[in-house]
């Protein structure tokens, strides 16, 4: 009996280091997936809403995070008040999209560089049965102008975003319409999402990036009426925010996102993202990055 309890005993013990060994092995798998977080961990991130609202920045940053250990609070607006953010002092870096603004805010003495790298291009997005008739147009600025003749309700983002800024260049200084005499005109003041809401709701026409369109496109009843001509190419850059300028700048963890965003693991996860779902990259790269 002492002979068959301490073969038992036995087993018991090697069983027990054997589980032991497991989870040593298990934690050290992970602790090389994982990097240790920074001494300054927190990264400030300010963008515009259309790289949010297409999910790009949720697909893209468990990654960043898992690999470099920061963590990035991300702040979503249009790219006037995401810059504003930046010279109040709330941004690391940010993520914009419309050029002359960026080169404003650099001027300033606000940002380091620009660093254009990837773009999309805008779309007018409206009704199926198309009641201004832009479907075959040559150009953004003669579907406006057919949109105006019409008063077909349009729906403006009107929050100086860089989506809006677009909008208002294709309407040419002097030509835009009035939200306060213009009635078929709507000044939402909102993000890409909600005025594609809002759009689809009111049978209206609506300028939008195409990433964010196609990433909320089974929600809607709208339809792509008019995505050709230059003026709708749709770029963005980062900027690291400069630290002799504002105070508190995490300026190691804007280089570490800035650097990631542009190497090669980055690039190739944007340029798969949306081709499993859509069948075409919501995003393309620039090739001079």
């Amino acid at each position: 009996m002492k002979k068959v309890l301490a073969i038992l005993l036995a087993m018991v013990l090697l069983l027990s280091f054997a589980a032991c060994g497991a989870k040593t092995e298990e934690t050290t798998t992970a602790e090389t997936t994982t990097a240790a977080a920074p001494a300054n961990a927190v990264i400030r991130l300010s963008t515009t809403t259309s790289v949010n609202d297409s999910g790009l920045l949720p697909y893209l940053l468990p990654t960043f995070e898992k690999e470099t250990g920061y963590k990035v609070e991300v702040q979503s607006a249009g790219t006037g008040a995401a810059i504003q953010k930046a010279e109040d002092g709330n941004a690391d870096v940010i993520l914009v999209h419309a050029k002359q603004s960026e080169e404003e805010f650099i001027e300033k003495g606000f940002g380091v560089k620009r660093l254009p790298f990837m773009y999309n291009y805008f779309v007018i997005v409206g009704p199926k049965d198309d009641p201004a008739g832009i479907k075959d147009c040559e150009d953004a600025a003669a579907a406006f102008a057919k949109i105006k003749e019409s008063g077909s309700k349009f729906i403006s983002r009107g929050d100086e975003s860089g989506t809006h800024k677009a909008e208002l260049k294709i309407w040419g200084e002097g030509n835009e319409p009035d939200p306060e005499k213009d009635d078929w005109y709507i000044s939402a003041g909102k993000g890409m999402g909600d005025c594609l809401t809002m759009a689809n709701e009111m049978s209206a026409y609506c300028l939008t990036d195409k990433a964010t369109f196609l990433s909320m496109q089974k929600e809607l009843s709208l339809e792509i009426l008019l995505e050709k001509g230059e003026d709708m190419k749709n770029t963005y850059s980062l900027i690291a925010v400069n630290p002799d300028k504002v105070d508190g700048v995490n300026t190691e963890g804007a280089q570490a996102f800035i650097d990631w965003m542009l190497g090669d693991e980055a690039s190739k996860l944007i340029a798969d993202y949306g081709q499993a779902e859509y069948g075409v990259s919501l995003f393309t790269l620039l090739e001079n990055k």
